[in-house]
């Protein structure tokens, strides 16, 4: 079995590689995740290959749905298959049913919204998108905090809002951002401001939207006094090693600490 990932436009339909059109016209069948809107992509360029629906609620059954086909497409609603979507998952069954897989280069948001956004682009971080509540979000959010690089995240128009709030809290109202909405659309806007402003500018967000954060300058850890606040939870380590690495401690200082810790353990043990 032979499985290409095909990139699709994400809003203008020019938007796609001549190798992309090439393989969507020489497959058997072209897999996806919304057969109705590759198809129009398919027709707009007079392509008659079949399409078969392959979601996030039948891709457990890619294996079955696409043993008649020595030669398959894939693609989702648009942009690049695997990110946000059911293909990271089908590429990970297909390697394991030893199909070959390939990727074509081609359409994602995730590009042009961090090169558009006068950000740093030398070292950034891709999330996708946020947990949508409780401590994981807030472990997220602070987590990308303390990443000292570029931040991109993808955000649905009704929790934008939300989202914005949340990461003023972490980051505060003042830090930088540029918020990308509908991009290769008709409506593509790209907002560049404080994380304060953007809230206060998409008040009644429509379409979809990437956020593209400036890196949050490093704070100095009290590395001794997580330590302490540790130790009265009762870890001890590995468990403590990788506790002060979560809350930021550098790597080389945790493992001091946690050496040091677990000497000191063993002496009075002994």
């Amino acid at each position: 079995m032979r499985l290409v990932l095909v990139p699709t436009p994400i809003g203008n339909l020019e938007d796609i590689t001549l190798r992309a059109l090439r393989v969507l016209k020489e497959v058997e069948v072209v897999a996806c995740e919304d057969t109705r809107r590759t198809g129009i992509l398919l027709r707009h360029y007079g392509i008659a290959t079949p399409t078969l629906r392959l979601d996030q609620h039948t891709v457990g059954r890619a294996k079955e749905l696409l043993s008649p086909y020595a030669y398959v497409a894939y693609a989702t609603d648009a942009g690049t298959p695997g990110i946000s979507d059911p293909g990271a998952e089908l590429v990970q069954l297909a390697l394991e049913w030893g199909w070959r897989v390939e990727a074509l280069p081609g359409p994602t948001a995730l590009i042009p919204a961090l090169v558009a956004s006068g950000l740093p682009t030398h070292r950034f971080t891709f999330e996708g998108f946020l947990p949508k509540g409780g401590r994981e979000r807030k472990e997220r959010l602070q987590a990308l905090a303390r990443e000292g690089r570029t931040a991109v995240l993808y955000e649905s128009p009704h929790r934008l809002q939300r989202t914005l709030e949340d990461l003023a809290e972490v980051y505060g109202p003042e830090h930088p951002v540029a918020v990308a909405r509908e991009i290769s659309k008709v409506h593509e806007e790209v907002f560049r401001g404080t994380l304060g402003e953007a809230w206060r500018h998409f008040r009644n967000p429509r379409g979809e939207f990437v956020l593209v954060l400036g890196p949050k300058e490093a704070q100095p850890i009290e590395a001794q006094r997580v330590l302490e606040e540790l130790k009265a939870q009762g870890l001890a380590g590995k468990g403590l090693f990788r506790a002060l690495l979560a809350r930021g401690v550098p790597r080389n200082e945790a493992y001091r600490l946690a050496l040091e810790e677990a000497k000191e353990s063993w002496e009075e043990e002994g």
